[in-house]
């Protein structure tokens, strides 16, 4: 999607691909100027770190698209995880040996990209699907394609925080003030 097309959508479309740019532009500007060894850096107690959080929100959102066009059933099924499934799924946590933060970011865009073209296109911005099985949701809860795009940028925010606060631990630079 071209910016020439963004000035073309309005309403409510506008409204939430306005949101997830600005979500993302926070999450993206934690990243600004490190390198791919301070991308893997806990600067915490928590095992979060930007390269970490850029690699789980290019997977979340990827995630979220495929339910909103294909439903539930194109989840992962978490409580069929073994160790080694539940390790892969870690790793989408981690930048590994390998992985660079500009390959991340990389595949962060294009995902962001197709995710703009679902908000853009999809025909129906209330069509719902059940929510998929997993430990934190409850069953029998339905989302419509709206309410997932929402919660697509609502988590990116979460994690554009969580991403300032190790990025002002990592090296005193912060994305605001």
């Amino acid at each position: 999607m071209t910016s020439s097309d963004m000035t073309t959508i309005g309403g409510e479309r506008a409204d939430l691909l306005a949101a997830l740019a600005k979500a993302r532009h926070f999450l993206r500007f934690t990243t600004r100027d490190i390198t791919d060894d301070q991308a893997r850096q806990r600067t915490t107690v928590s095992e979060l770190t930007l390269g970490g959080l850029i690699k789980h929100v290019t997977a979340v959102e990827r995630n979220w698209q495929r339910f909103i066009v294909e439903g539930p059933s194109s989840s992962p099924d978490f409580s069929a995880m073994t160790e080694e499934d539940y390790a892969e799924w870690a790793n989408g946590f981690k930048l590994l040996p390998g992985e660079t933060l500009a390959g991340a970011l990389a595949e962060y865009e294009d995902v962001a990209k197709h995710t703009d073209e679902l908000v853009a296109t999809f025909p129906d911005l209330d069509a719902t699907h059940e929510l998929p099985s997993a430990p934190w949701q409850p069953p029998g809860v339905f989302w419509t394609a709206r309410r997932t795009f929402l919660h697509i940028a609502g988590e990116t925010a979460q994690h554009a925080g969580h991403a300032d606060i190790i990025r002002e631990s990592l090296d005193g630079s912060k994305s605001m003030g």
